[in-house]
């Protein structure tokens, strides 16, 4: 087996096998494919979740010690070469005896990447980027996170084909349908944590719940976060939730998603009025952007948006479009931004390069300042 294409089948299954593992928390889930010299498969494995053993090492375990000789390691992602709650990857099979490694897509990761580099100067046969188109849109927000230093942000809103996200009144429940409504639900409980500012939840009293048509929790559910300044009653429905709900002054909004990443979120789901809204895209902070429109029409000033930084047409955002979907009677557009900001100062300082001392030194990103009353639009809460 000596060209890439043959390791293709093989990478397929160990994306099958990396399913298997948890979609929450920090670590990204992963397989691996042990094959005899001959390409027989002697193992498989996958990675179950922070403190289990990594997916090589899964496999490698149900092994006879030297059975691994002269074998190859198919992996979803490069076998790591840092020492966390478990020991580095790369060192495991080295120390097994195999001496092709076959993997799909880079680890970002400032601790944890190096793993090929350090196999190649063991005498291990590297091969890298097989199926990596299909591995990296499995593990999609999971490489944002290590890569941009904070979670992937989904931002969503619910509105009119002219925009508007509530009547003139402050009413806006409900512009979509159950079926878009029902979408929204099943997109929380995918989601490490689901956001709004204090605004939305002064409102609404929105719960932050995941829930099924007849109002039953989902098994999953995300951590509330709500972000402002003002007080949350005690009484209200975001403290009964489920999950304890983190709260955070919105004021940095660059140090509050850092603060959740450091939290074990990886996943953001963003329902926030236009206020706070505007102010994620404002500061270049969303990676993909979720817009339900419904067949009505509302007038009025009650927009999805506001300032942007937008001043003149050529300033506009341009984001890429990914799919458009009909959910019931309401379309739901999905595009993502091409130029997401980064919060990791490492993956900063790789990605722009400079000479001499500049290279070292990065000024802080200024933080936007959040007003702590962001307008509500939480239609689908």
């Amino acid at each position: 087996m000596t060209e890439t294409g043959e390791f293709d089948a093989v990478m397929r299954h160990a994306l099958d096998l990396a399913a298997r593992g948890p979609e929450h928390g920090v670590n990204p889930r992963v397989g691996c494919v042990i094959l005899s010299p001959v390409g027989n498969v002697l193992a498989e494995g996958w990675h179950r979740g922070a403190g289990t053993a990594h997916a090589e090492v899964d496999a490698l375990s149900k092994l006879e010690p030297g059975r691994a000789s002269g074998s190859t390691a198919v992996v979803t992602l490069e076998p790591c070469n840092h020492t966390g709650r478990t020991g580095p990857c790369s060192e495991a099979l080295i120390a097994a005896g195999v001496t092709r490694v076959v993997y799909a897509v880079d680890d970002p990761g400032q601790a944890s990447h190096g793993g090929a580099e350090r196999l190649r100067h063991a005498g291990v046969d590297v091969v890298a980027g097989v199926q990596s188109d299909a591995v990296g849109r499995f593990l999609q927000d999971w490489l944002t996170a290590a890569r941009l230093g904070r979670p992937h942000v989904t931002l969503k809103w619910a509105s009119s084909l002219d925009g508007r996200t509530a009547a003139a009144d402050g009413t806006s429940r409900w512009i979509t349908g159950p079926a878009a409504r029902r979408r929204v639900h099943e997109q929380r409980a995918s989601s490490d944590a689901v956001i709004v500012g204090t605004g939305t939840v002064l409102a609404d009293d929105s719960s932050l719940t995941a829930r099924s048509d007849d109002g039953t929790l989902l098994p999953e559910q995300p951590v509330p976060v709500v972000l402002g300044d003002r007080a949350v009653p005690e009484h209200a429905a975001v403290r009964q939730h489920p999950n304890s709900p983190v709260f955070l002054s919105g004021h940095d909004l660059a140090a509050d998603l850092i603060d959740l990443r450091e939290r074990g979120v990886r996943t953001a789901f963003v329902e926030a009025g236009p206020t706070l809204a505007s102010a994620l895209l404002r500061e270049g902070l969303v990676d993909e952007l979720q817009v339900y429109l419904a067949p009505t029409l509302l007038g009025g000033s009650r927009s999805a948006l506001a300032d942007i930084g937008v001043g003149t047409i050529a300033e506009q955002r341009r984001l890429e479009l990914d799919r458009v979907e009909r959910i019931g009677d309401d379309v739901l557009i999905i595009a993502h931004d091409p130029h997401p900001r980064s919060l990791n100062r490492w993956t900063t300082e790789r990605a722009a390069p400079a000479t001499g001392d500049a290279a070292r030194r990065i000024p802080p990103a200024p933080g936007p300042t959040t007003p702590s009353t962001p307008q509500t639009a939480s239609q689908g809460a």
